[in-house]
């Protein structure tokens, strides 16, 4: 299979590359996380015109028709800058379900402005209880009339406190814990009823506590006694792109760590020079190229028509990318010493950003045992 980028995706990363490495410097994020929102608008509306707020959604919506190599591409730019835009909430989280459940008229009233930055989107969907279970749902959803009625508190939304539209899950029908009767609500941001506090997540960016208190819903998504299948796709979607962000952060690291290794002197020589090091400087690369082929996999995966092979694959991935990015953040820790655990360097922030990677949407052993539970990443003739 050929997986060598086209002249137009070679041009993408290309030109997002360029621009995080003029504006996007380590000092430079340091800065953008000291502003009232904690990243950068400017940077933001600089996206927008470079096309990537609007990459996935179909040009029909007003969006520029990528795929999902086109995202792939795009999250490892941004890994590696150690972004702190609200692209994976708006454009993945948010994007995804806009793509795959709105009406041809949401989509036409909302897309545009996602392309051109001026609305932010965010998934509440974690709720205190839930851990890493999507049908763990037990915000609850009413008819008053014609108008969905919501009660009840999500988590650890990401960027939810800048988000001008939610797309909140919430219980139709059946019990608390059952795979049927969730909806998907769209809300507005200023809703009467929803209150929000936001606040910085270990990692440097944003989340915030959604409470929803009588909170009239603008739309659903969907059947709302049927909206699982709907967030579980886009939570699978939004899996790949964390595997390429987390690709994008590994490479960063070990570049950083080698060229430590090239200039750090221990009893007259480069430390780089001994061996056993250079043995755990190879074992991160192998990581890394092993990581990067896990996310090629997860970019082709994610496009595919059969949610169970789509959701095995995923699992793999959400393992494999979980254990390499715990090996490459732990060895450039422990190569740097005491240098990469202060918050004036930049390896222990990627350690943090891998790390938060692999808690989103299920750690590396909550899907080596869901993929367990399916039967394996083939299934057994």
């Amino acid at each position: 299979m050929d997986f060598d980028f086209s002249e137009e995706q070679r041009l993408l990363a290309d030109s997002l590359g360029k621009l995080l490495s003029d504006r996007y410097g380590f000092e430079s994020r340091k800065a953008y996380m000291k502003q009232p929102e904690g990243w950068s608008r400017e940077l933001w509306a600089a996206y927008a015109e470079l096309g990537i707020l609007g990459l996935p959604f179909a040009e029909a919506d007003g969006g520029f028709g990528g795929s999902a190599v086109e995202t792939m591409i795009v999250a490892e730019a941004l890994g590696g800058a150690l972004a702190l835009e609200p692209w994976l909430a708006t454009v993945v989280l948010g994007g995804g379900l806009l793509r795959h459940g709105a009406s041809p008229a949401l989509r036409a009233e909302l897309v545009p402005q996602v392309a051109d930055g001026s609305l932010l989107l965010a998934f509440a969907h974690t709720e205190p209880q839930s851990r890493h279970d999507l049908h763990d749902v037990a915000t609850a959803a009413k008819r008053d009339g014609d108008v969905w009625v919501l009660n009840g508190r999500k988590g650890v939304v990401l960027h939810g406190d800048v988000a001008g539209k939610l797309f909140v899950t919430a219980r139709t029908a059946r019990g608390p814990r059952d795979a049927k009767g969730i909806g998907v609500f769209l809300v507005a941001g200023d809703a009467p009823g929803l209150t929000r506090r936001g606040y910085r997540t270990s990692d440097g960016l944003r989340a915030a506590e959604i409470t929803l208190d009588g909170v009239r819903a603008e739309a659903v998504l969907g059947d709302p006694a049927d909206g699982l299948p709907l967030a579980a796709r886009v939570v699978e979607e939004a899996i790949a792109a964390l595997a390429a962000e987390a690709v994008g952060a590994m490479d960063a690291t070990m570049k950083l760590t080698l060229e430590y290794l090239r200039t750090r002197k221990q009893f007259g020589r480069a430390i780089g020079s001994f061996q056993a090091l250079q043995h755990r400087a190879a074992d991160m690369m192998v990581a890394v190229e092993q990581a990067r082929s896990m996310a090629m996999y997860a970019a082709m995966m994610v496009q595919e028509e059969n949610a169970t092979e789509r959701a095995r694959a995923i699992h793999a991935v959400k393992t494999q990318i979980g254990r390499m990015a715990k090996l490459v953040g732990q060895q450039s820790i422990q190569l740097h010493g005491g240098i990469g655990m202060t918050m004036e360097y930049a390896v222990g922030h990627y350690f943090k950003r891998l790390t938060a990677i692999d808690t989103l949407f299920g750690d590396a052993d909550h899907h080596l045992r869901a993929l367990s539970e399916a039967g394996g990443l083939v299934e057994a003739a």
